[in-house]
């Protein structure tokens, strides 16, 4: 399996997925530390991709994503942006509802396939 189709599997088997240098409990970038608390105030759990330990993504994300930088928030198989967009969207309280819709959606599938 190629870079590509590793990324394309992981944004569409996490309802949202945020693209960052570091983890979000020790990040490496300012950029990745505000969108990473950002996300983690919303609730829900999330997946993360760290790419300073996956260079093969962090040299092929941008590129596959049309989005030079990162970090990058993904929800339901769609870029959401990066840091500026996204503490925009906490601050005006759209983040929050979007994560949450997310994260039920998910839990709704999960609970279907499980029953």
């Amino acid at each position: 399996m190629d870079i590509i189709d590793t990324i394309k599997e992981q944004i569409e088997n996490n309802a949202v997925i945020l693209y960052m240098k570091g983890s979000p409990n020790q990040p490496q970038c300012g950029f990745s530390a505000r969108t990473s608390q950002a996300l983690m105030a919303c609730g829900e759990r999330f997946a993360y991709v760290d790419v300073l330990s996956n260079p093969d993504v962090r040299a092929n994300l941008p590129t596959y994503a049309n989005w030079p930088t990162f970090p990058q928030l993904w929800v339901k198989g769609e870029l959401v942006g990066g840091c500026d967009i996204v503490m925009e969207m906490y601050e005006s309280g759209e983040l929050q509802p979007l994560i949450k819709e997310a994260a039920a959606s998910t839990e709704a599938e999960d609970n279907a396939a499980s029953g």
